[in-house]
């Protein structure tokens, strides 16, 4: 039995701002739509994690953000993001709800590469982009939080690269919630036709450690028949945001969808990350570090599904736990009938920093094909006294010790970010939340 809710906006409301936003009217269909069934539909229900009281509701929907003529206008912190000393970037920025800088390479223009928000691309490029959203990947009617979220997208980002076409440089794309109310419900749709190769990056952050707002964010990759897509993010929110992130992709004949995931978040998080290897030969690497603090609550899955044959798939979580922080890692491989000669290996492992600090490695695999190989590991524990004892017998002191341990333990996630600004404002959020 279902029961109806109250939501935050009703239906003249998502009508008026779609009509704002020039839709056209697929778009503005597809949120009325969602909207009534976002009324019925129950919320999501991940493992060991009640999420009934969370805030998924009390937010600001519309708030604008400046633009900026240069990148040499943001504050500093914003600055730390970026490579500046590259002469190009290939980089947005969202303030807010507002795109307030823009570049993209007029050498990847010329051959088609798209890079945009997904404002500028629902108008400017309307069937490519009705064509993948929300219809294969990510459903509407999943529950209550895809509802709204596609009742209530107010930004994100569409990148489309054509067939052979290789960009060498990584596209970058920085989410900042400059208003400590407003929610950000992003939606970023990324296609990689055949042949085609690209490396994404995004970064979220927030300042908002009282005030109580949500993120509602949904990812869609889609690798073509031999392309490579390497996405790369780190999520920042703080205190006063409630997470609910969405990733999911999908894969074509020889195909690769890389993914490497730094989760800092310091409010409540539910974070999915889930791959369909729908062609033969294709690959997927799901990688993912997380900490969690205080008495923040934590639920990570990682899910990657074989339907083409030898596909193969290799899922590594490792995650830190402090204080009364409590994180549960799912990581599920499942190969369906048909996929064979398909491969699953996962590895989900997490340190626990403080006594009162819980952690649950959870590995599941699923076969229904008999002539495939799997495997996976699992552990939940303190740091290894034996490898404190290697070190400090070394000249090296306890803290110091500890601290390279665990960078260590995080070190196969942040090393393979491509932007060496995001991985050191990677390794420095480590360094906060655990020291």
């Amino acid at each position: 039995m279902t029961v109806k809710v109250s939501l935050p906006y009703d239906k003249d409301y998502v009508s008026n701002f779609s009509q704002g936003l020039n839709e056209p009217d697929w778009m503005k269909t597809l949120r009325l739509n969602a909207l009534d069934k976002a009324e019925s539909l129950e919320m999501p229900k991940p493992d060991k994690t009640n999420i009934k009281d969370w805030n998924f509701t009390e937010f600001k929907h519309q708030v604008e953000g400046e633009t900026i003529q240069t990148i040499q206008d943001l504050p500093e912190e914003m600055l730390s993001l970026i490579d500046q000393d590259k002469e190009t970037q290939n980089l947005i920025l969202q303030r807010n709800h507002s795109v307030a800088f823009a570049n993209l390479e007029p050498s990847l223009a010329e051959q088609g590469v798209i890079f945009t928000d997904i404002q500028t691309a629902i108008r400017d490029h309307s069937e490519l982009v009705e064509k993948y959203y929300m219809t294969e990947a990510v459903h509407v009617d999943e529950h209550r939080l895809t509802a709204l979220h596609a009742a209530l997208m107010n930004g994100g980002i569409f990148l489309y690269v054509p067939k052979n076409v290789t960009i060498k440089e990584p596209l970058q794309a920085i989410f900042w919630q400059e208003d400590p109310e407003a929610a950000l419900v992003n939606h970023v749709l990324v296609v990689a036709e055949e042949n085609s190769s690209v490396t994404y990056v995004e970064n979220y952050t927030s300042n908002n450690k009282e005030e109580k707002t949500s993120a509602n964010t949904i990812t869609e990759v889609f690798a073509k028949a031999g392309a490579k897509v390497s996405f790369g993010a780190v999520d920042n929110f703080e205190a006063g945001t409630t997470v609910y992130a969405n990733r999911r992709g999908v894969t074509d004949r020889d195909a690769v969808i890389e993914w490497a995931l730094g989760q800092m978040n310091e409010g409540d998080t539910v974070s999915e990350n889930i791959t369909h290897l729908i062609g033969d030969n294709s690959q997927s690497h799901a990688k993912t570090v997380a900490i969690g603090r205080g008495s923040q609550k934590q639920n990570f899955t990682a899910n990657i599904t074989h339907f083409g044959k030898g596909s193969d798939g290799y899922i590594l979580q490792h995650g830190v736990m402090k204080d009364k922080s409590s994180g549960i890692f799912n990581g599920i491989g499942k190969i369906e009938h048909g996929a064979s000669k398909s491969n699953a290996e996962q590895e989900s492992r997490v340190l626990m920093l403080s006594k009162d600090a819980r952690g649950d490695a959870n590995p599941i695999l699923l076969i229904d094909e008999d002539d495939v190989t799997a495997g996976h590991a699992a552990s939940v524990g303190r740091v290894d006294p034996m490898q404190l004892f290697y070190l400090m017998s070394r000249g090296i002191s306890k803290f110091e010790a500890e601290r390279l341990i665990i960078h260590g333990f995080l070190a196969p996630v942040v090393n393979q970010l491509p932007i060496e600004a995001v991985k050191q404002q990677l390794r420095q959020l480590i360094e906060r939340k655990v020291y």
